[in-house]
């Protein structure tokens, strides 16, 4: 590009051809900094938070943990990413670049299933207040998540698989997102298979869920005469989380998508017109990882007594200094 005179190209050509690397280096990169920092306090605050205060755990407080470890350990990768992003380089080592990019869409497709089942373990709470039923139980919870990774593990290994293999063809000298890998056909079924199994399914899961919640709990106002308003919390909560992921996730599995397809030979698309769909995929990004930095939000709000408890063991720290 640059070796090349402004005259043997087109305006709009030329005038396109930066978008990409202009937002990685002054839109990714700082926000990238800006939900580590955020992100990391309130995920390590919550991890922490379990380790040492909570006494008794539950089928719910499980379910928080696991998801608070997920996003913390995919916080972690974002410094190295806007470092990159920053200088305008490449991650240069395979392994390094394949382990971001594993952890970087477990954790996407994970906090959406975690979140599936707080809200599955919050309406089975309220037809049995007395934790009778065994997904309510601390290892009916554990036997539920190890089976949650294992299903977004097998989710997520063909999209290793086709990544190892583009970096094959490429000499192992170039790092790729997913949606940027070759013009294989199989990529862009596998995206939209992803999208419905990794993010619609589950989102019409928390969706069923939540109307559910809102039916039984309203049903339980109406016998009491309308005395009891405390289904407000449960219900408000439960539909912020379908649509925390309605907003955040739908922007970029629709980009992404629509990348990988622009990239095909018989969409038949410019150049310039394939880099102003790169460039609002890349917009999407940040925006969907958004939500490890406000899960945290829910832990205080659907915890049992979590709140309470890591605010008393704050308050005792601070007496002490």
């Amino acid at each position: 590009m640059a070796n090349k005179p402004l005259g043997d190209i087109g305006i709009s050509e030329y005038n396109c051809r930066p978008v990409d690397d202009l937002l990685e280096r002054y839109y990714l990169s700082p926000l990238y900094g800006v939900e580590f920092c955020f992100g990391f306090l309130g995920n390590m605050l919550v991890v922490l938070g379990y380790v040492f205060c909570l006494p008794k755990w539950h089928s719910i407080n499980v379910y928080l943990f696991n998801l608070a470890a997920s996003d913390l350990v995919f916080l972690c990768t974002l410094p190295r990413l806007s470092y990159l992003y920053a200088n305008g380089q490449s991650e240069t080592t395979p392994y390094a670049c394949v382990i971001n990019r594993y952890l970087l869409h477990v954790n996407l497709y994970s906090s959406i299933l975690f979140m599936v089942w707080i809200s599955m373990d919050r309406l089975l709470l309220i037809t049995h207040p007395t934790r009778v039923h065994y997904l309510l139980t601390s290892r009916g919870a554990l036997v539920v998540t190890g089976l949650s990774w294992l299903a977004v593990n097998v989710q997520v290994a063909p999209m290793i698989a086709l990544m190892i293999q583009d970096q094959h063809g490429g000499n192992w000298s170039l790092c790729k997102d997913f949606a940027s890998l070759g013009t294989n056909s199989n990529t862009l079924g596998y995206s939209a298979g992803l999208t419905l199994t990794g993010f619609l399914l589950p989102l019409v899961g928390i969706g069923v869920f939540s109307c559910r919640i809102t039916r039984l709990l309203r049903t339980q106002e109406e016998a009491l005469g309308g005395r009891n308003t405390s289904y407000r919390r449960p219900v408000r909560v439960a539909r912020a989380a379908a649509v925390m992921f309605l907003a955040l996730y739908t922007p970029y599995h629709v980009m992404r998508n629509v990348r990988i397809a622009s990239r095909m030979e018989w969409a038949g698309l410019g150049q310039c017109t394939r880099m102003h769909i790169k460039a609002l995929y890349i917009v999407t990004r940040p925006v969907a990882f958004l939500h490890s930095v406000i899960n945290p939000v829910f832990y205080f709000l659907m915890g049992d007594r979590f709140r309470e408890l890591l605010l008393g063991k704050l308050r005792k720290l601070i007496k002490k200094r």
